[in-house]
């Protein structure tokens, strides 16, 4: 039986960061700093709220666009923390950031129409845009990572229809400064380009806390954000998130989501609103401490790389060492059992990404070892 296929599936790869995370597995890695997964367990009081859940027999349909004690909890929560103002109706609980942003960019977006999308960036991006029969526009950002004026300016046209964030940055751990958000708002105040910010990071942040992109409620109708429980409450298989935009496009949003996933779990909304509650300041001081101390092996082992502020990524460049990331990280796995992700996956082949939300051990190790491997390979 020969089955045709939609066209439009073969512009979408699978994901080469798993790809590679299980060719890794396969060569025999022993110490794997890939995947962007805490290593904390969920939060008692989480798991508590969602037994609860059960145990009140909260185990049928919910509304599509979620419970509204979530969603007004996720109100609260955002005005809180990011000082904006937001009503029930304008948000829409979803299974994970990932599915609030690709709802939404299949709602948004029509043949031909455009994207930019900084560069280096999560893998997601390109798939889904393409699927839509959009165009991915890419926004270099390299060295700095922070988003030059002039260089957007030149790539928006008439059918650039969004612009991309992602801040903090996977997989560079940037955070975009006030002047890049200023001169982002300058550039899309009183146009019909909309702001989509995936905020999977906004909580993991060291130092002081600055507001993000939402942060023009004066332009708030075109700014979309696409939010996760994943990251800082160690959720990532419970693959609860929501998205915040205008009223009439969560309704539109609402359709698309309602056919690929009709709701989210119940008894996980009822603990998302417990998670809203906790404060991971914990989790942020370890990840800092990690941070640190990989920031300092890798300056040491002379890589050039940017001490982030958020997220819990290194983004060093191989540059100097005149090899694909993709060669690199599989001759480190060859010969010293350890697992980084090479940069090609987010677009930038001259770095590989480390993943610091894993045991201490295990990071000391694979830096000892990473050491040994340049040792090695400048000799």
């Amino acid at each position: 039986m020969k089955i045709n296929y939609n066209d439009r599936l073969t512009k979408c790869k699978p994901s080469k960061i798993r790809e590679f995370n299980e060719k890794a597995r396969e060569m025999g890695a022993k110490y794997f700093l890939t995947l962007g997964e805490p290593d904390f367990d969920t939060p008692d009081s989480i798991k508590d709220a969602l037994l609860n859940s059960i145990k009140k027999n909260h185990t049928r349909y919910a509304p599509t666009v979620g419970v509204s004690s979530l969603r007004n909890k996720v109100c609260k929560f955002e005005n809180r923390v990011n000082k904006v103002s937001y009503q029930a109706d304008e948000v829409l609980i979803t299974s994970g950031s990932t599915e609030a942003l690709t709802a939404c960019l299949f709602t948004i977006l029509n043949e031909d129409d455009e994207v930019i999308v900084p560069i280096p960036c999560y893998a997601l991006y390109e798939p889904v845009i393409s699927f839509c029969n959009a165009k991915f526009i890419a926004l270099d950002t390299r060295p700095t990572f922070q988003i030059e004026t002039n260089k957007l300016a030149n790539l928006i046209t008439k059918k650039t229809k969004a612009i991309l964030l992602t801040s903090p940055n996977n997989p560079t751990g940037t955070i975009y400064d006030n002047q890049t958000l200023e001169n982002i708002y300058q550039l899309v105040k009183g146009t019909n380009i909309l702001v989509i910010c995936d905020n999977c990071y906004d909580q993991l942040i060291y130092g002081k806390r600055e507001l993000g992109f939402s942060k023009y409620q004066d332009i708030k109708d075109q700014i979309v954000v696409c939010q996760s429980f994943s990251k800082p409450y160690a959720m990532t298989g419970w693959r609860l998130g929501y998205m915040l935009g205008n009223k009439e496009l969560c309704q539109k949003v609402s359709i698309i989501h309602q056919y690929m996933v009709v709701c989210v779990n119940t008894f996980v909304q009822d603990a998302g609103i417990a998670a809203l509650d906790y404060e991971p300041k914990e989790m942020i001081s370890i990840y800092e401490k990690r941070r640190d101390y990989v920031y300092e092996r890798l300056i040491k082992m002379g890589f050039d790389v940017i001490k982030p502020n958020g997220a819990f990524y290194l983004f060093p460049s191989i540059k100097k060492f005149n090899m694909s990331s993709f060669d690199f990280c599989y001759k480190l796995v060859e010969k010293k059992k350890v697992a980084f992700i090479p940069g090609d996956c987010f677009m930038a082949d001259d770095y590989i990404r480390i993943s610091y939300c894993v045991d201490d051990n295990t990071i000391k190790i694979a830096m000892n070892l990473l050491e040994e491997f340049v040792q090695e390979i400048n000799y």
